[in-house]
């Protein structure tokens, strides 16, 4: 149950799509009052019944604390931005992926929001020095893209831009950290950030193998949703091939980095797999995991899979 004897932070959402009404509910969710804000009084109407709709299923699954009337109550409609924005701590702007559009956005949001306040674009792709370099204040500025929906899906990417201050980032983490996000610090700009090269990634492969006659798109959604999935929902790709083989990633890499390399060659990629970059990811995995916890590791794995494994059991529709 939020504690209401706290303070938490106001939030103002700038567009009332999908996106907007996600973080509406992320962030009332963990008590905080939330300002969403469009032109369109239309949307905005459509924005409380998505709104409403989605507490219901979230409250159907037990996953909120509060009835959701208690949670709507939180969120407040507006069709002025300066209103919307005018107390918060955080500004989420969450308008259409189109660069041109950002850039009015957040030069009014320059204007109009506080001075402390950190303003944040829920790009996809599109990094902060694209459409935010030219601002009297750019040093409060950064991306924070979810995964969507975000309400359940808890990882945020922070991608600060190199005029972004340290500071304001550090402000940003400790917001969705107490919201219950699980924020990742991205180092550094490039398109499409981490989530959405990793996906790409995957998704340029799938592509591929149907063009190339290899799988039918229903086989390649097969094997994603029950092998790659499930595993890839309880641990990442590095952890994957540091528990699939026995002396962890450098292991791993010595037996099937070279078959991975002609894979990529065939696509035209010259990625390899070096002795350094091996040894890097190799002693960030042995900081984490020790070889001496590898067999424990992998039992807990098992144990995942497996209660995963139960529930996709009693809830598979026919």
């Amino acid at each position: 149950m939020v504690e209401a004897l706290v303070r938490k932070s106001p939030i103002a959402i700038i567009g009332s799509g999908s996106i907007g009404v996600a973080w509406a509910i992320v962030f009332a969710r963990a008590g905080h009052p939330v300002a969403v804000q469009d032109t369109d009084i239309g949307r905005l109407e459509v924005a409380k019944g998505d709104l409403s709709s989605r507490l219901a299923a979230l409250e159907s699954f037990n996953l909120i604390d509060e009835p959701p009337h208690t949670i709507a109550a939180r969120v407040r409609w507006c069709r002025d931005l300066a209103e919307s924005v005018a107390e918060a701590e955080l500004v989420l702007e969450a308008v259409p992926e189109n660069l041109e559009i950002k850039r009015i956005v957040f030069s009014a949001l320059d204007v109009a929001a506080p001075a402390e306040c950190v303003l944040a674009s829920s790009s996809s792709a599109i990094a902060a020095s694209q459409f935010a370099g030219h601002l009297p204040s750019r040093a409060r500025v950064l991306v924070i893209h979810p995964g969507n929906p975000p309400y359940l899906i808890r990882v945020v990417e922070l991608v600060p831009a190199p005029f972004t201050e340290p500071a304001i980032v550090d402000r940003a983490e400790a917001i969705l950290s107490g919201a219950g996000m699980v924020p990742v610090r991205v180092r550094k700009e490039v398109e499409g950030f981490v989530f959405n090269r990793l996906q790409g990634a995957v998704l340029r492969e799938a592509y591929c193998l149907v063009r190339d006659g290899v799988a039918s798109v229903e086989d390649i959604d097969s094997v994603m949703r029950e092998g790659l999935g499930p595993r890839w929902s309880i641990i990442g790709p590095f952890e994957t091939v540091d528990l699939n083989t026995r002396g962890g990633i450098e292991a791993h890499a010595k037996r099937l980095g070279p078959a991975y390399a002609r894979m990529g060659a065939e696509r035209g990629q010259n990625d390899p797999w070096t002795d350094d970059l091996v040894a890097k990811v190799s002693a960030e995995r042995r900081a984490k995991l020790p070889l001496s916890a590898w067999e424990e590791r992998v039992a807990w794995r098992d144990r995942k899979l497996m209660a995963m494994a139960k529930i996709r059991v009693s809830t598979d529709e026919p």
